[in-house]
């Protein structure tokens, strides 16, 4: 969906805003990727993720940054990495940034499934550090999609933060 990665990467930026530029320009480009890999199977699509990140001919990317950006590729589609044929590249990347990457998958799992698309204001994110809260705040027209698997989604962002949650509902 052509534009989609803007509107993603806008809608989980505010988790981002204290991270370096460098790292902030990875997480714009893993919103811009992020379904780079929607025909592969479902059952492989998050180890494809990885495969593709890896391995693509993206210039500019140390090997530790493309491991990152593989990781939350991987965790745009899947929960888990354990078990993967990529445990020993994870090695690259100190256990912060593997948490990051996890964090910034999970958040582009949850925001792809809401928003259908690039313009629509439906609903935001704010994250608030220090008192480890995640608040998303709702449309009326997004809350009808807010259902059982988005929930969870969000509830696995919050857990990866180690946050409180809290639902608002907004004009």
């Amino acid at each position: 969906m052509p534009g989609f990665g803007k509107s993603l990467y806008a809608f989980i930026h505010p988790i981002f805003k204290g991270v370096p530029l460098a790292r902030r320009r990875l997480v714009k480009a893993a919103c811009l990727l992020h379904d780079v890999s929607w025909r592969a199977h479902p059952d492989y699509r998050a180890e494809t993720c990885f495969d593709n990140a890896t391995r693509a001919n993206l210039g500019g990317l140390k090997h530790s940054e493309r491991v990152y950006m593989g990781l939350a590729l991987l965790h745009r589609y899947s929960n888990k990495r354990e078990g993967t044929r990529f445990a020993d590249l994870l090695g690259l990347i100190d256990e912060k940034m593997q948490r990051e990457a996890e964090i910034l998958g999970k958040a582009m799992r949850f925001g792809a499934m809401l928003w259908m698309t690039s313009d629509a204001k439906r609903g935001s994110l704010r994250w608030f550090p220090k008192k480890r809260l995640l608040q998303l705040r709702l449309t009326p027209d997004m809350v009808p999609l807010f259902g059982e698997v988005a929930e969870a989604r969000f509830m696995s962002l919050a857990a990866s933060l180690q946050a409180e949650v809290e639902i608002k509902r907004v004009r």
